[in-house]
C-alpha cells in the first residue's frame, strides 16, 4: 500500500511516456516522489489528511520536459540592459539614448541591447525607416557627455551575420580605436568615414559569437554575478511556464556561471533542476599538460559528478583548437559574457585524440558539438571502450545512415537544433546535400529506429521545448513552409518523450526523472493543451497551467 498522499493530481489525461506509453487519470506524491499512477478514485483514495488536491480538469499532464541544451541562464539576462525593441527609425533610436542619458551621471556608460526585435533580430537595419544603423555623431548629439555603446546581438539568436554594435565618440576614446586602429582580425570590419578616415561607429563582427565587447570595449558596464543569480532565478520561471523542470548544459559552464547555480542553490530558489557540463579556461598557453588536469579533475567531473538532484556538474565539453577571435574573447576571462562558457576551452587538433583518450581513462564524460568528432570518439573507443559512458555529440544537423550505425555503436547520445537545422535551415542544407540526400537532415527517426538516444534541446531561441516537438512532428521550414524530410518526422508520442525521458537519459538519470512512474521524482506540468491530440500546429503554443518539481508547485495560474 502506498504511503498517504501529500499531493494528488486528479482527472486528468495522464501522459506517463513510460515504456508503454500508458495514459493514466491521475497522480500520487508523497515525500516528492510519486507514489502512484492510476485512476482518479483509486488516487483519491491515497490522499492524506491536509493532502493538496489538483483537479487537472480532463488536461494533459506531462513528465516535466527536459531541455538537452537550453543556456537558461541568458534568458534571464536579456532585461538587464535596456531594450530598443520598437525603435522603427534612428529616429526613435537616439530618442531612446537621449533618454537614458538624461538620467545618467556625465560620464557614466551608456549600454542597451542590439537594435531590432528580440529573440531573432530579422531585418536589420532594414527595419529602420532609413535602412541604415545610426552613427557616432548622430549619438554624440543624444548622448554628448556620456559613452553610448549598442551592443550586438548573440549571433546564435539569428544565424545571420554580421553582428553589428554601434558605438559614439567617447565609446571608441574609451576603446581605443581611431582612425590608426587596425581591424582587429579578419572577422571584424570597423566602418570609416571614405573621407577622413576615420571610425563612424559602426563596427560588423563576421563571427556568431561577438569579440569586439568582450575585448576593446571592456570598460562598458558586464553582466555582475548578481545580474546572472537573478537572471538564473527569472529565466527559470520563464522554462517553467512551458513545461521545462530540468535543463542540461552540454555546451559547458564557466566557473562564473556555476557559482550562480551554485548561489541560486544554496539560496532554495531554484525552480529547474540543472545538470552542467564543466567548460575549461585553457589561457593562452600551447604547452598544457592535459593527463595532469583530467587526472586531478577526475574526482569531481568523472561518472555523474557532483552534487544533487536540483544542481550537478560532471563531464567535460571540448572543441577544436581556438582562432584569433577566440582568444581576443578570452581577454575577458573569467568574464564569459552572453556564452556562460570559456572561450579559450579548445584542444588542438592534432592532440585531441590523446586529450580524449585520457578522459576516457578517468571516467570523464566528454560532451562536443557537430558530427567531426565521430570518427575521433571511434579511434578513443579503440583505445579505451566508451560504450557506457555516454558521450554526447549536440547540434546534429545532418549525418548518413553508415553514421547513424557507428553512432549507435558507440553508445553515444545526441541532443538536436531542431529550431536552426530544421526550422531555420533545413532548405539550405537541402540545396547543399542533394535532394536525393534529405533524409540525412535531422534523421531523428532513423536514430531512434537504430536505438539512438536523442534528446530534443531549445538552444534557448525560443525557450520552450514545445517547439522543438512541432518541429520534430511536422518538419516544417520556416521560409518555404515545406516540410523537408518528412520520413524523419516523429510521432507526437516518441516526439514527447525526446523531450522527456530522453533528456534523462542525457544525465544518467532515467531511473530518477523523465517519466512518471512510481518512485521517481514527481516533476511533472499541467498543459493549456494535449499535446497528442491538439491540431499540429497549436503545439508550440503550448505552455503550462501548473508545474510541480519534486512535490511542490513553483508555478500556478
Amino acid at each position: 500500500m502506498p504511503a498517504p498522499a501529500d499531493l494528488v493530481v486528479t482527472r486528468g489525461k495522464v501522459i506517463t511516456a513510460d515504456p508503454k506509453n500508458r495514459i493514466a487519470e491521475a497522480v500520487a506524491v508523497a515525500d516528492g516522489r510519486i507514489s502512484a499512477v492510476g485512476g482518479a478514485a483509486e488516487i483519491e483514495a491515497l490522499a492524506g489528511p491536509g493532502a493538496r488536491r489538483i483537479d487537472a480538469g480532463g488536461g494533459a499532464v506531462t513528465p516535466g520536459l527536459i531541455d538537452g541544451h537550453a543556456h537558461l541562464d541568458r534568458e534571464g539576462l536579456k532585461p538587464v540592459f535596456p531594450s530598443l525593441a520598437g525603435c522603427r527609425s534612428i529616429d526613435d533610436v537616439l530618442a531612446r539614448i537621449r533618454a537614458l542619458a538624461a538620467d545618467a551621471e556625465p560620464g557614466a556608460w551608456i549600454v542597451t541591447m542590439p537594435i531590432g526585435e528580440p529573440p531573432y533580430y530579422w531585418d536589420v537595419p532594414k527595419n529602420l525607416a532609413e535602412g541604415r544603423f545610426p552613427t557616432r555623431s548622430e549619438l554624440d548629439g543624444a548622448a554628448p557627455d556620456n559613452p553610448v555603446y549598442i551592443r550586438p546581438i548573440w549571433g546564435f539568436w539569428r544565424h545571420i551575420l554580421p553582428l553589428t554594435s554601434i558605438a559614439n565618440s567617447a565609446a571608441l576614446d574609451a576603446a581605443g580605436i581611431g582612425r590608426d586602429t587596425p581591424d582587429p582580425s579578419a572577422s571584424i570590419e570597423i566602418e570609416r568615414d571614405p573621407g577622413t578616415g576615420e571610425p563612424n561607429g559602426i563596427i560588423h563582427e563576421h563571427t556568431y559569437m561577438p569579440v569586439m565587447e568582450l575585448s576593446h570595449f571592456n570598460r562598458a558596464p558586464r553582466f555582475t554575478h548578481s545580474d546572472r543569480v537573478a537572471g538564473i532565478e527569472a529565466a527559470m520561471r520563464i522554462y517553467n511556464r512551458t513545461g521545462t523542470t530540468s535543463v542540461f548544459e552540454e555546451h559547458g559552464a564557466a566557473q562564473e556561471l556555476i557559482q550562480a547555480y551554485q548561489a541560486v542553490h544554496a539560496a532554495g530558489r531554484a525552480t529547474v533542476r540543472a545538470n552542467l557540463v564543466f567548460s575549461p579556461s585553457w589561457g593562452p598557453e600551447r604547452d598544457i599538460d592535459y593527463t595532469h588536469a583530467l587526472r586531478s579533475w577526475s574526482g569531481w567531473l568523472g561518472g555523474r559528478g557532483l552534487g544533487d538532484d536540483w544542481l550537478a556538474v560532471g563531464g567535460l565539453y571540448t572543441e577544436f583548437g581556438f582562432d584569433a577571435d577566440a582568444l581576443l574573447r578570452a581577454r575577458a576571462s573569467p568574464y564569459t559574457g552572453w556564452s556562460g562558457f570559456n572561450y579559450d576551452c579548445g584542444v588542438p587538433r592534432g592532440k585531441m585524440v590523446d586529450f580524449l583518450t585520457e578522459a576516457a581513462r578517468n571516467g570523464i564524460r566528454i560532451c562536443a558539438l557537430w558530427r567531426e568528432f565521430l570518427p575521433l570518439f571511434e579511434e578513443v573507443d579503440r583505445r579505451v571502450p566508451i560504450g557506457e559512458k555516454r558521450w554526447v555529440l549536440g547540434h546534429i544537423n545532418t549525418l548518413s545512415p553508415d553514421e547513424i550505425k557507428r553512432v549507435a555503436d558507440l553508445g553515444l547520445a545526441l541532443t538536436t537544433h531542431t529550431n536552426r537545422y530544421i526550422h531555420k535551415q533545413s532548405h539550405v542544407t537541402r540545396d547543399e546535400i542533394g535532394r536525393e540526400r534529405e533524409n540525412e537532415i535531422v534523421p531523428i527517426r532513423s536514430l531512434l529506429e537504430a536505438g539512438v538516444h536523442v534528446a530534443l534541446a531549445t538552444d534557448n531561441v525560443p525557450t520552450s521545448l514545445f517547439f522543438p516537438v512541432w518541429q520534430s512532428v511536422a518538419r516544417e521550414n520556416l521560409h518555404t513552409g515545406e516540410r523537408i524530410a518528412p520520413d524523419q518526422a516523429l510521432t507526437r508520442e516518441d516526439a514527447l518523450r525526446c523531450a522527456t525521458i530522453e533528456g534523462a537519459w542525457l544525465t544518467f538519470e532515467e531511473d530518477r526523472k523523465g517519466s512518471l512512474e512510481v518512485g521517481k521524482l514527481a516533476d511533472m506540468a499541467l498543459l493549456s493543451d494535449d499535446p497528442l491530440t491538439c491540431q499540429e500546429d497549436a503545439i508550440k503554443d503550448i505552455v503550462a497551467e501548473t508545474v510541480i518539481v519534486g512535490g511542490r508547485v513553483v508555478l500556478e495560474g
